[in-house]
């Protein structure tokens, strides 16, 4: 690295553990997500694209009791980065408000109490793979996500070994055939070229309340509640934006809560209705809790469209 970066730090308010790790972790998409690195001591490596221009983040957590984080940036976006780092960081997130309604909740809270919803700020950043993990398999969509970046992104400042997402002008002019290649069909493609050619509109939804924000996302065809929540979780830190649409989630926290199979999204919009407002938040825990019911039938299968 030959630029010398620009620093920070930041140590979490308060009194209450912070977890880096699982915080900023839901930017990452899959084990060789090409924006996101992770080294063995576990210092975390952010690539983003910035009104500013392209930037990488490092991020390292002093050991504990410290909580502190300590930032450096690359690139023409770093002092943009750096500006909003508590919020990217969770800073803006207050759990304090949070009350367990059921045992399962309650136990995943106290183990995760350095949880924080993190805020972007970004939202085609974020909005472009949740739109890749519609309909078909998490792993799928990484590779799509990775091929993509691979393909059009470019080599992130300070940290040639990653990736900077492609900026809404290239997603634009990706050929139809170049999407196929990556293995995203036709109606997620359309969808995330629709996207990127209203981008500053998209933009605007990180400013917005969350049935804005949701409305926003939505008057684009192809993104629905589901894919506005994926998103809107992330660039705005909402913690009330509960996924409705997904295939397994309704499953998962009916079983948690109750024990019973088969939930659909209205009772599972029932079951969290004690947690409303903090909806997002309490279903991220029972995810984290582990509990979930016993596989009754294979995965699904891996849909490599590009051989099609």
């Amino acid at each position: 690295m030959t630029e010398r970066p620009l620093e920070e730090r930041w140590t979490p308010p308060g009194s209450q553990p912070y977890d880096l790790r699982r915080s900023i972790g839901v930017l990452r998409r899959g084990p060789y997500d090409p924006a996101f690195g992770t080294d063995p001591d576990g210092t975390l490596w952010r690539a983003t694209r910035t009104p500013r221009g392209p930037a990488t983040l490092r991020l390292r957590q002093d050991p504990a009791p410290d909580r502190t984080v300590r930032a450096a940036a690359w690139g023409p976006g770093a002092a943009w980065v750096l500006e909003r780092l508590p919020a990217l960081l969770g800073g803006e997130d207050d759990p304090s408000g949070f009350v367990p309604r059921h045992r399962v909740v309650a136990e995943s809270w106290r183990r995760n109490q350095g949880l924080r919803l993190i805020r972007t700020g970004q939202v085609m950043e974020v909005l472009v793979p949740c739109v890749l993990e519609q309909r078909v398999t998490t792993e799928d969509a990484h590779r799509s996500w990775r091929l993509l970046l691979r393909r059009f992104g470019e080599p992130a400042p300070g940290a040639p070994q990653l990736y900077v997402p492609p900026d809404a002008r290239t997603l634009v002019r990706v050929p139809s055939w170049e999407w196929h290649r990556a293995g995203v069909d036709g109606k997620r493609s359309a969808a995330i070229v629709r996207a990127a050619r209203v981008a500053r509109r998209m933009e605007e939804a990180a400013a917005m309340d969350l049935p804005a924000a949701v409305a926003r996302l939505c008057a684009i065809d192809g993104i629905g509640p589901w894919t506005a929540a994926e998103t809107l979780q992330r660039s705005n830190g909402a913690p009330d934006a509960v996924t409705v649409g997904d295939l397994h989630l309704p499953g998962l926290i009916g079983y948690a809560l109750t024990g019973e199979r088969g939930a659909d999204d209205a009772r599972m919009l029932e079951l969290l209705e004690p947690y409303a407002g903090q909806r997002h938040r309490a279903a991220r825990l029972i995810l984290l809790s582990g509990v979930a019911p016993a596989r009754r039938a294979p995965r699904q299968r891996h849909a490599r469209i590009a051989r099609l």
